[in-house]
């Protein structure tokens, strides 16, 4: 009965998912409880925004989105990527704090490794705001933008288990379940990220009852955080395990890959790439049930060819739009509205944190919750390229 339950809470997103956005975004709730422009009413002033890097078409995404929606509030905007190079991520913060901004958000390369920048904002008494990633060991994190991602992890187990004929579309077990065992294989993201063991806990407490029963296989017996981890979360790299997976376990033809648990859309391609120069997708071997997250064109493109099966949505507008306001609540002089109190532990303290929901995405129904939600179009996905 357990693995139901966690399968049930992974494909009630497709039911549900679509609908909780839509009324976050039309609720104005969230952090600060009546949306964000209290720019208007004031001289407004400077906000530092530091990204990641640019080489992901979703952070682009996220900094344009979360500059777009300060300024509209009143608000000057410094934003930095960093190019996944800590040194000029710290470099920049501090750049930031000697301009003056009056409040900071931060999604981090690595969540360790800001506590210097973090005590010098603190000393200055400007709010930090983590965003998308937890920033960690330190007490001056003052607020956390997120979606939910152990529920992001449940998801994804699940839609792996559904690809795989296992479960039905509602989360039960299916009646003509075919009976195994299926070969898979799986992938975490960087063990830097915060958020790559709340995707991987959750998918695996959906997997795990299927591995100890032997429904599912792992051949290569690489079951653990810590060897299934890409740093990075680079597509490289997860190119490279897969290669060095095939070649160690699935030679001879004798053993071929069912499904593949990958946690981000940038791995799943990595995978595919592998597994394509393999041979999968060709001729008798078919590629096997592929995750992913992030709702990327490139492989919004791969799920409707057939090449991947699913991703999950996380809607980076809606994201924005909590920092935003959080960081105007902050400005304003108040507390931002959380939801969360008790999950985000960063090493020093509980952060309180906005969580958002999430929504499987297949080819079934890419185009109701992808293209007209206005997330991507139709040429954007057909191309694999945002504009």
């Amino acid at each position: 009965m357990a693995r139901k339950l966690w399968a049930k809470r992974g494909m009630a997103a497709l039911a549900t998912g679509a609908m909780a956005v839509s009324l976050a975004a039309c609720g104005g709730g969230g952090a600060g409880g009546g949306g964000g422009g209290g720019g208007d009413d004031e001289e407004g002033g400077l906000v530092g925004v530091a990204m990641p890097t640019q080489t992901y078409e979703r952070w682009i995404a996220d900094g344009d989105a979360v500059k777009s929606g300060l300024e509209e509030a009143g608000y000057d905007v410094d934003l930095q990527f960093a190019g996944d190079d800590i040194p000029t991520q710290q470099q920049q913060i501090e750049a930031m704090i000697s301009k003056g901004a009056e409040a900071l958000i931060i999604a981090s390369i690595d969540g360790t490794a800001l506590g210097s920048q973090l005590e010098q904002a603190a000393a200055a008494d400007i709010p930090v705001i983590s965003y998308d990633r937890l920033i960690r060991d330190s007490e001056n994190v003052d607020f956390y933008v997120t979606f939910d991602n152990y529920e992001v992890g449940v998801q994804q187990g699940t839609s792996l288990l559904t690809g795989l004929g296992i479960l039905d579309e509602n989360g039960e077990e299916a009646a003509d379940a075919p009976e195994g065992p299926f070969n898979i294989e799986l992938f975490a993201g960087s063990p830097d990220d915060n958020n790559a063991g709340f995707f991987f806990d959750g998918a695996m407490e959906v997997l795990q009852p299927y591995i100890d029963d032997k429904t599912l296989v792992v051949p290569s017996k690489q079951t653990d955080f810590g060897t299934v981890a890409i740093q990075r979360w680079e597509q490289e790299g997860a190119q490279e395990r897969m290669e060095n997976l095939l070649t160690s376990t699935y030679t001879g033809g004798d053993t071929t890959i069912d499904g593949v648990l990958a946690p981000a859309d940038v791995l799943s391609r990595g995978v595919i790439t592998a597994l394509q120069n393999s041979g999968y997708g060709k001729g008798d071997l078919d590629m096997p049930i592929i995750t992913g997250q992030d709702a990327e064109a490139a492989s919004a493109k791969l799920i409707e060819s057939g090449d991947q099966y699913s991703t999950i949505f996380k809607d980076t507008r809606l994201l924005a739009e909590q920092a935003v306001i959080a960081a105007t609540s902050f400005l304003e002089g108040t507390e931002p509205e959380a939801n969360d109190t008790e999950t985000y532990e960063n090493g020093v303290k509980v952060v309180p944190s906005y969580l958002l929901p999430t929504v499987i995405v297949t080819a079934d129904n890419l185009e109701a919750e992808l293209i007209e939600s206005g997330y991507l179009t139709e040429e954007e996905v057909a191309s694999g390229q945002t504009d």
